[in-house]
């Protein structure tokens, strides 16, 4: 894939990542060289990275979502829009544990040039189609032509992620252990961005652009992306990290590593129950803004919602996430049940979009957090696939019950809460308005979030995780001080 070979003849020196606990350095000290640099210098590199995969995901999700407002405005067929939004997500859930082999089995700069030149070509492929297809062929549902040109920028926006996987685990070779929280923080701020500003400009993009300029600009972004990327360089990767990993989708190998950390996979399964819960705010927050908002208002008020991402990426940029990301993380899962539970509780405009403010302000905290655990207690010849077995599920959760939800709330919930007899009975509690039944949904979803995070406090398997995270952040100034690191530099950056 990159020229590299992912070194077999080294697989035997896997055997001693079987317990990370017992190692007082995730990384593999035989690749991976920190005293090459300062912790200064690599922090720099890693702001490159991460500046670089911004504008990256920013460019591949500004086509996508153009394509999916192009596809609706040209053929005002929802089934076309459904199909965009359900194969995409899809399709990350179906690739993350290949993406997270690769990860594994390559040096993480060489995967993100080779994703990124691959959806470059992605993108020149399905401008080219765009020129070539005649418009009443290409939009013609019926017709093949759609669906190949629909599938060829989705694939290329899909490969992007395989990005996202490398850039956590530039974060254990670059940032020093006790800043990785804030660089988690950070990559959450950027991410934000990302919505902010493709809720915006996509829209405006395809109003006033069209679709073949707009798939022009994502060309030209693309490329400079990819352009500014070969120029970054990350000499502590010595050369790939020695690894067990086989082929091109190692399931074995992604269960191995979650399942050789005590109560990692109940981390993941945490997560994933979380989002699970979300697709409901994913299938219904848009219906409800649209009841609230005139459409062309609906994107600019949820980009402004969008700027929580910022806020909370900044927080954990600054102040990290304490001694304990795993209690962090339960307790802003216990707030955003408390917010997503409330911000509905009266049809008040205000109050809608505080809410999604405070909502997006503590998605990077349980971002980073797991994100900040999974690098100090794996290793990193295993974060790829632990990463991308984490986003498969995690991915797959909310889409699942998003179109679960939807039928339910149209056909049954909202009906009852627009009739006499339940509008009577939910006003009391929230109060009057069309879009009560929606409101009660995210009212019981919310009570959901905060029992499941307070039940989760008392499991054995928190306390485990904890204890894990601990002795790991305890060996590690140890490890540096007995050299079994190749970090020397004591001071810690500020990514």
């Amino acid at each position: 894939m990159t020229g590299q070979d992912p070194a077999p003849e080294r697989a035997a020196a896997v055997t001693q990542y079987d317990d990370a606990t017992d190692s007082h350095d995730v990384t593999d000290s035989d690749a991976v060289d920190t005293s090459l640099r300062s912790p200064e210098e690599r922090s720099r590199t890693f702001w490159g990275i991460l500046l670089n995969t911004g504008v990256a995901n920013i460019t591949t999700s500004y086509l996508w979502f153009a394509l999916t407002f192009w596809a609706y405005l040209e053929t005002r067929n929802v089934i076309a829009t459904g199909v965009i939004g359900g194969a995409y997500m899809l399709l990350i859930a179906l690739s993350s544990i290949s993406f997270g082999t690769f990860v594994d089995r390559y040096r993480k700069l060489s995967v993100m040039r080779f994703a990124g030149a691959f959806t470059l070509g992605m993108f020149l492929l399905a401008g080219v189609m765009f020129l070539y297809t005649p418009g009443f062929s290409l939009l013609d549902l019926t017709q093949p032509w759609f669906w190949v040109f629909t599938l060829i920028i989705l694939i290329g926006a899909v490969v992007e992620n395989l990005r996202n996987i490398a850039l956590s685990t530039t974060v254990t070779i670059l940032i020093e252990p006790d800043r990785r929280a804030n660089a988690n923080g950070l990559v959450g701020m950027v991410q934000g961005l990302m919505f902010i500003i493709t809720s915006v400009l996509s829209g405006l993009s395809v109003g006033l652009l069209g679709m073949g300029w707009t798939i022009v600009v994502a060309l030209v972004l693309t490329a400079l992306a990819y352009a500014h990327l070969l120029t970054l360089r990350m000499p502590e990767e010595v050369r790939a990290a020695a690894t067990d990993a086989h082929g091109s989708f190692d399931l074995r190998g992604s269960w191995a590593a979650v399942l050789a950390i005590t109560g990692l996979f109940a981390l993941i399964l945490f997560s994933t129950f979380n989002n699970f819960v979300g697709g409901v705010y994913m299938a219904l927050m848009d219906p409800y803004g649209l009841e609230l908002f005139p459409v062309e208002l609906w994107g600019v008020y949820f980009a402004l919602g969008s700027t929580g991402f910022l806020v909370g990426g900044a927080l954990i940029g600054k102040f990290g996430l304490g001694a304990n990301p795993l209690r962090t993380m339960l307790i802003a899962v216990v707030i955003m049940g408390v917010i997503g539970a409330v911000f509905t509780i009266r049809e008040w405009a205000w109050l809608y979009i505080a809410g999604i403010w405070l909502y997006l302000v503590l998605i990077p905290f349980i971002e980073a957090a797991e994100q900040t655990v999974i690098q100090r207690v794996v290793p990193l010849p295993r974060q790829g696939r632990v990463f991308g077995l984490a986003m498969a599920f995690e991915a797959g959760a909310a889409p699942i019950t998003a179109f679960l939800i939807a039928p339910i709330a149209e056909i049954w919930i909202i009906p009852y809460a627009r009739s006499t007899e339940g509008a009577a009975q939910l006003a009391p509690l929230l109060g009057e308005g069309t879009s009560r039944g929606i409101a009660l949904v995210f009212l019981i979803a919310g009570i959901v979030i905060i029992a499941a995070a307070l039940l989760a406090f008392l499991t054995p398997v928190y306390r485990r995780v904890s204890a894990s995270y601990a002795q790991a952040a305890a060996e590690t100034p140890a490890a540096q001080q007995l050299g079994t690191t190749a970090t020397q530099t004591p001071a810690a950056p500020t990514p």
